[in-house]
């Protein structure tokens, strides 16, 4: 049986169609607090395409460093937390929200339609595009800003058939989320997440974080690696690569400083952890970004 990740709820946001739509299509291309999000879920798919802009993002178990180009699909009460910077003045993003019902209970049923529903299965994990895809995909959804709302209908539901044969994508969890609760899991997920985020620049112990919640530490890592699909050592080393992707991304540091200012103590586990997460090494990921920038 296919493990599920139960967690305390996350925040639910209500979300509400555009007048005369069974949609939210939105643009946010200004700097606002109000966009910056907690964690928290919605019944609605949501896709989104980042026009400008960098940061981090949390989906599911899932910690990464998004940038401009990036594509992103989230399943239905999938929990996540907002891009974390929409304050950085240089923010551009279009958010389509769906439900996934929203055409008819019975409409996603129908065999024309079969790609789309196990697109939207897929979305359970969290799905990011690449390539063509992501490139294409995002100016077709940017251009449903300006369709009255028939013919974005029509478009919309070929931009999902188009998603739906790409095979440019990854998915970023291992185990799909589940809302419900057990009460002795009771935010112990969110309290490791608060934890490891706010302490990720230091060593972490296995003794440490399991007296956090409550749990021995041979309990402490079944429960972690039945929830996640991942050891809590590989969770806090993508959440210090996450950080040093944003840095080197910023430009402002040295390599070897990043290192450092990430959480690790050694300049070639650095190197070799990075590389084994990112497929690039440190140098290559910030040559990379430069150029894409300039």
């Amino acid at each position: 049986m296919q493990n599920v990740l139960k967690i305390n709820r996350p925040e639910l946001e209500r979300i509400s169609p555009d007048l005369g739509s069974s949609i939210a299509l939105k643009r946010h291309d200004e700097p606002s607090e109000g966009n910056v999000r907690y964690w928290h879920f919605h019944p609605e798919i949501e896709m989104a395409y980042i026009r400008e802009g960098n940061g981090k993002r949390h989906i599911g178990s899932h910690l990464s460093y998004f940038r401009r180009g990036d594509f992103i699909l989230i399943g239905s009460n999938l929990p996540h937390s907002g891009f974390s910077n929409r304050l950085s003045g240089s923010q551009d993003e279009v958010v389509l929200q769906m439900l996934p019902d929203f055409l008819g209970p019975d409409f996603f049923d129908l065999p024309e339609m079969a790609d789309i529903k196990q697109l939207f299965v897929r979305a359970k994990l969290g799905i990011s595009f690449y390539g063509k895809t992501k490139r294409e995909c995002g100016d077709q959804l940017t251009q449903l800003l300006d369709l009255q709302p028939f013919d974005r209908l029509m478009q919309m539901i070929q931009l999902l058939q188009t998603l739906a044969l790409s095979k440019e994508y990854k998915l970023l969890n291992a185990v799909p989320m589940s809302i419900e609760t057990r009460a002795q899991d009771r935010d112990r997920i969110k309290n490791i997440f608060q934890f490891v985020q706010e302490h990720f620049s230091r060593p972490i112990s296995l003794a440490e974080i399991a007296a956090e919640v409550n749990l021995t530490e041979p309990s402490f890592s079944r429960f972690f690696k039945d929830s996640t699909g991942k050891t809590f050592t590989r969770f806090v080393n993508e959440h210090r690569i996450v950080q040093a992707s944003k840095l080197l991304a910023e430009g402002s540091l040295s390599i070897s400083e990043i290192c450092y200012e990430s959480g690790f103590n050694n300049y070639s586990h650095f190197t070799k952890k990075f590389k084994l997460l990112t497929g690039k090494t440190p140098r290559q990921y910030r040559d990379e970004v430069t150029h894409l920038v300039g």
